[in-house]
């Protein structure tokens, strides 16, 4: 009997996942001795120095015209707004906390790739996402002390999470004109300015005096996190099958939840687990609902004209 064989895109995407699961932890690793500014817009000088040279080694073109301001949407929500909001987030907040609240992600990335689309899905998918985010809220307010207590990082992380998601949907549109890693390549390289100025007036701000193992932490965030890990995932995606693949991402904040409790030591309570759980489901439930394709409309045979019907030839 010969066993199906597993796709290589899920492999791949599988490998992406993973690699992106150590952001949050390690992010919060490189807070103990680095600034948040710094490390926000120093991952990014990082990775978009490897993303120049990937980009000149193989002599790309340039994209041209309107592709620039996606671009810069891309940029704004990947490489700055991501980055810097969860690095100032998870200076006050464990980075399990901040993996519940940005297990939200692949439903936001599915409401923005709907609403940048202009995708009508029905409205299972509106409540299902409603819900999750809902639960994410909850949560957050639980870990805070109570409704009417939300603390500043969850915000940073709510504002994460839309950033995140508005980025990779104008980017996986982009993709397709550019390539999936290239989009994020020129997307580096289009932020680097305003990144290498943020990282000088952090250094001016705060000089940095890390530990060996929070700078190794935080040259994972440059160089794994911001460059390396999304060549695994939208490779992954490109072999497909697309809908399989994107849906892995729904592991992360698992994987994430366990790297805080075994690199951290943080406990892992009840509402933590049950908080998690919660968005995920949800979140998994309202990516599927998107990626269900719409039944095809019954289409009526075409009529026959009276007088092409005399014409037939008679049946026996």
């Amino acid at each position: 009997m010969v066993l199906p064989r597993t796709p290589s895109g899920l492999w791949w995407g599988l490998l992406g996942v993973a690699a992106f699961s150590f952001t949050v932890p390690f992010t919060k690793i490189a807070v103990t001795g680095l600034s948040p500014l710094f490390i926000g817009s120093g991952r990014a000088v990082v990775a978009s120095v490897l993303a120049a040279f990937a980009l000149a080694l193989t002599r790309q073109r340039l994209p041209r015209g309107v592709q620039w301001a996606r671009l810069a949407v891309v940029a704004a929500g990947v490489v700055i707004g991501f980055p810097l909001l969860t690095s100032f987030a998870l200076t006050t907040t464990p980075a399990s906390h901040g993996a519940v609240v940005i297990a939200l992600l692949p439903a936001a990335t599915a409401t923005a790739a709907v609403l940048r689309g202009r995708e009508r899905p029905p409205l299972v998918f509106w409540l299902i996402t409603g819900l999750g985010a809902l639960a994410a809220i909850a949560f957050a307010f639980m870990q805070s002390g109570g409704f009417g207590q939300l603390h500043s990082a969850d915000l940073l992380l709510l504002g994460a999470v839309v950033a995140a998601a508005v980025g990779y949907a104008e980017g996986g549109l982009l993709a397709r004109e550019l390539g999936p890693w290239q989009t994020v390549s020129w997307a580096l390289v289009l932020a680097s300015p305003l990144m290498a100025v943020l990282t000088m007036l952090s250094l001016a701000q705060q000089p940095p005096s890390a530990s060996p193992v929070q700078w190794a932490a935080f040259a994972y965030l440059g160089v794994v996190s911001m460059f390396l890990g999304f060549f695994a995932w939208y490779h992954g995606l490109a072999i497909g099958p697309m809908a399989q693949v994107s849906q892995i991402q729904l592991v992360q904040p698992v994987l994430s939840i366990c790297w805080a409790g075994l690199l951290l030591g943080e406990s892992l309570g009840w509402t933590t687990i049950i908080g998690g759980l919660a968005v995920i489901l949800c979140a998994g439930a309202a990516v599927r609902v998107r990626l269900k394709p719409a039944p095809a409309p019954q289409t009526a045979p075409p009529a026959v004209p009276h007088a092409a019907r005399s014409l037939q030839p008679a049946k026996d």
